[in-house]
Order: C-alpha cells, then structure tokens, then sequence
C-alpha cells in the first residue's frame, strides 16, 4: 500500500478540524502563519503550502484579497426554478428579489454597466445584424446573502435606443423587467425564447468574481437566452453565468408542471 503524501495528511486534518468546528477552525478564521503550522505537522513549508493549495482548490479554504488564508464559509446553494415560461432567463427585475425572498434569503443587484459597441461573431449572428453594426450591451451581477451568485450580459440592437427604447443606456435596473418595457416603450413583444447551457471551466475573471478555482474543480453554467418576438427577429441575447457551487436548477414537467408549487393554492 502505498502511504499517503504528507500534504495531503495535512490537509486532511485541516479539514477534520474545521468539520468538527475546533476553535480557530470556523468558518471565516484565518489559518496560522506557515511556520507556526510546519512546526505542529514537523513538515516544510513547502509541505504545508502544498496541503493549503489542495484545500484551496477544492473550494475548503479561500485567498483573502490581503493574501491571508480563511476557512471557506459554507455555500447554501439556492435552486432556480426553470419553466416553459421562463426558460434559463432567470431572475429579471422584480421577479429576482421575489423569488429570493420567498426562500428568506438576501437578494441585491448591482448597477448596470452599459457599454455600445460594434457587434461581432455569435452576438452579431444570433441577433441577425450585420458585423460591426452597434449593441447595447448591459452587465449587471446578483447576490444572495451577500455572495455573488450569478454574472449577467444582455445585447440589444442600437435601433431600439433609436426607436424609444432610452432607458436601455440608463446606469439604473429595469425594475419591471427589459421584455415587459420594450413591449410597453416600443412595441417590441417577446413571445419566447431559445435557451442552451453549457458546463465548463470559469475563465480567470469568473474565477477571481466567484473565488472559484479556475481549474475547473467548481464548473460553471453558462445559459445562453435569445429572444424572439412575433415575426422571429431576435430581439435580445441573455448570457448567465453561475457558479456550479451555489446553484441547483430543478423543472416539473408533464402534470407536474400545470400544478402550483407547494403551499400555494390553486
């Protein structure tokens, strides 16, 4: 048989001690200095920062923006409800603190950040524009109990800002949500969508936002959503992006789906 690495020795008592709640060892406590924990396990420093790599990988431990090591605190992931009606669109507007809220838990969205730019590659294609013609672009983030939960960018032709539809530039949420306002500010109507996720690693600035590991130990779903309205002109693009540990996405469907959710009537 053959033995255990040190490191992982190590790590492995890390994470008997925080399970069992040693003080020192909570959720949110800094880790001794590297030499204080070389000179409890008698192994290098070398050893012990290899055992804290692991446990950071694995999402136990996480890297304070001083460089100090902590004990993760953690994740309550939240489930998404994914409709027929709704798709992977997700939290909108009042729709998102509704739903959060309903669980008892925190929600918080941040100002949107718009940009214009040229549309190019999918975006351009999936919206039917011609390369280079101009997209308002909005970004925004949301939170649940103070933890970044999901990263959103919608793109939307120029030509609706050109139409009437102003308030896509505003650096202020749609509270009704951008469907509901481009059919009321423009007649632009949204009768469905056409959704797809997929599973991959974070890139490094998804990693930095979540604290995830960028090695793909904490996958992330991407969920693309393109709006259609009556005459099958794309009138958005939708990309979400979550975090694979703090979120679980459940849908009923046949019977299942027309009953309502439990403790409500119908």
């Amino acid at each position: 048989m053959v033995d255990e690495p040190k490191y992982r020795e190590i790590a492995s008592d890390f994470e008997d001690k925080i399970k069992s709640g040693e003080e020192g060892w909570a959720p949110g406590d800094r880790l001794p200095p590297d030499g204080e924990l070389a000179a409890t396990y008698k192994a290098s420093r070398n050893t012990v920062r290899q055992a804290i790599a692991f446990l950071l990988n694995r999402g136990v431990l996480e890297k304070e923006a001083t460089g100090a090591t902590l004990v993760r605190k953690p994740v309550d992931p939240f489930v998404t409800v994914v409709s027929a009606d709704t798709g992977f669109g997700g939290f909108e507007g009042a729709a998102y603190e509704s739903d959060v809220q309903a669980m008892n838990r925190r929600p918080a969205v941040t100002t949107p950040r718009v940009e214009i730019q040229e549309a190019s590659g999918e975006i351009a294609t999936e919206l039917q524009l011609d390369q280079g013609s101009e997209v308002v672009i909005r970004h925004q983030e949301r939170y649940i109990d103070d933890e970044l939960w999901s990263m959103q960018t919608s793109y939307y032709p120029m030509s609706f800002v050109a139409r009437g539809a102003n308030r896509l530039l505003a650096v202020k949420d749609i509270a009704e949500g951008t469907r509901r306002y481009l059919d009321e500010a423009i007649d632009i109507k949204e009768i469905g969508s056409r959704d797809t996720m997929k599973v991959r690693a974070p890139n490094p600035i998804e990693a930095e936002r979540f604290k995830i590991p960028e090695d793909g130990r904490i996958a992330v779903f991407e969920t693309r959503q393109v709006g259609v309205d009556p005459s099958g002109a794309s009138v958005r693009v939708t990309i979400t992006i979550y975090p694979s540990d703090r979120n679980t996405f459940s849908m009923d469907t046949g019977e299942l789906a027309e009953r309502p959710p439990p403790g409500e009537s119908s």
